[in-house]
């Protein structure tokens, strides 16, 4: 056995099982979650997967499919799931030694040294039942010796359900027996177009990936392929990243729920997302030193001229205070607004991030920055509690350019007026 061993736990359908967490008539109803303006389809439950709705489809092809099987629709309910993924992260913080947040509803575990003294499955099974039993999310856990290899067992956990929901594929027999089963277009990093390219080398499977010249794999594709195949061999590669980078940069972007034709809405919109940019922008504790706004129109619509552009600059001194870079956003929407044209989406992005103890101040900067910091740290505390929300009068009141979201379930854990009562 290698000298290292994962554990990966994944969420089982997990923006469909926030939403039956709070309404449990829908268990065993197909299920689908959909994108910004309810556009696509973004997370689907088993059920709704055996329909054949596929992860991307437009809306308004299935709706017919929906009334008739009677699909329980969903818009993204972006809290609810931040939140109850934050929940369930901090479980697996309080179980295992070492843990990388690798995406919403995955987490790699480190147990390395913990095989010795422990049973891995029984410990999976203990990982499932906590979870479960402390925030009501199933999950499946996949066990092995690399990265690679646990997302594999995971993959198996979720699809024979004989295994009840964990795999230790620490013996290597049976990872080779898994990865003769296994196509290589599901091996982790390497999807449908790198498998087309590798079936004419007759690599179809990831055992075949596994056996393959690790030098031509280098030559003909890249130093990733080869540190995959290595990975499927039972060669750790890729160490556990229990330090989260931080962040290069922050976007905001959102397509309007109606084409926008006025200034004065689009300023609206662009102040709203500089605001919410400048949000995460503190929570991280970063300050930006480059603003850009980005504005176009339809992509679809061959009746409507075409329009889009950015405009970018450079602040004097970094800086997370929501009216200054509000301000900075729009002077910049001035510079690429042209009449005439029907908005469908604007973004703003604050880059060039620096941490709060790496910045020199200006000089000639105007006095009062520690004041605006107590004030942007007042208003993040308000808006977190119960009293209420302050925004910017920029952000406008009635939103009327706000994206569509008519089936958008309450935010049961982050709102006092929508917590089920019993």
């Amino acid at each position: 056995m290698s000298g290292s061993v994962f554990a990966l736990v994944d969420c089982n359908n997990f923006y469909a099982s926030c939403e039956t967490l709070f309404q449990p008539k829908y268990r065993g109803s197909p299920i689908v979650v959909l994108s910004n303006n309810d556009g696509c389809v973004v997370a689907r439950s088993k059920e709704a997967k055996l329909l054949g709705i596929k992860m991307g489809v437009p809306f308004h092809q299935i709706s017919a499919m929906v009334k008739q099987k009677k699909v329980v629709v969903f818009s993204s309910n972006y809290a609810l799931y931040g939140d109850l993924s934050h929940r369930v992260m901090s479980v697996l913080g309080d179980i295992a030694p070492d843990v990388e947040v690798y995406s919403t509803d995955e987490a790699f575990l480190s147990l390395a040294g913990m095989e010795r003294n422990i049973d891995l499955v029984a410990y999976g099974q203990a990982i499932r039942e906590r979870v479960q039993n402390w925030t009501g999310i199933t999950v499946c856990v996949g066990i092995s010796t690399t990265k690679t290899l646990a997302k594999l067992a995971n993959h198996a956990a979720k699809a024979y359900p004989a295994t009840g929901g964990v795999v230790d594929l620490t013996d290597r027999h049976r990872q080779r027996k898994l990865l003769a089963l296994t196509p290589v277009g599901d091996v982790w990093g390497v999807g449908r177009q790198l498998s087309i390219k590798l079936h004419d080398l007759n690599i179809h499977t990831a055992l075949d990936l596994a056996e393959a010249d690790l030098k031509t794999l280098r030559k003909q594709f890249s130093v990733v392929l080869e540190r995959t195949a290595r990975e499927l061999n039972g060669e750790s590669c890729l160490a556990l990243e229990d330090v989260v980078s931080a962040k290069k940069q922050i976007v905001c972007s959102r397509s309007f729920g109606t084409r926008v034709e006025e200034l004065t809405q689009l300023r609206e919109a662009v102040s709203s997302y500089t605001a919410r940019a400048s949000v995460k922008l503190r929570a991280s504790g970063q300050l930006a030193k480059q603003v850009t706004v980005s504005v176009r129109t339809g992509a679809f619509n061959q009746n409507e001229t075409p329009y889009n552009n950015m405009a970018s600059t450079t602040l004097a001194v970094p800086t997370d205070d929501s009216s200054v870079l509000c301000k900075v956003a729009n002077s910049l929407l001035g510079k690429i607004w042209r009449p005439g044209y029907r908005y469908a989406k604007a973004g703003v992005m604050l880059s060039d991030l620096y941490g709060k103890d790496t910045i020199q101040e200006d000089l000639f900067s105007p006095q009062g920055t520690a004041d605006r910091a107590k004030l942007m740290a007042t208003l993040d505390n308000i808006n977190k509690s119960r009293h209420g929300q302050v925004f910017l009068a920029a952000q406008g009141i009635k939103q009327r350019w706000a994206m569509h979201r008519d089936y958008l379930s309450p935010s049961y854990t982050t709102q006092w007026c929508d917590i089920p009562l019993v």
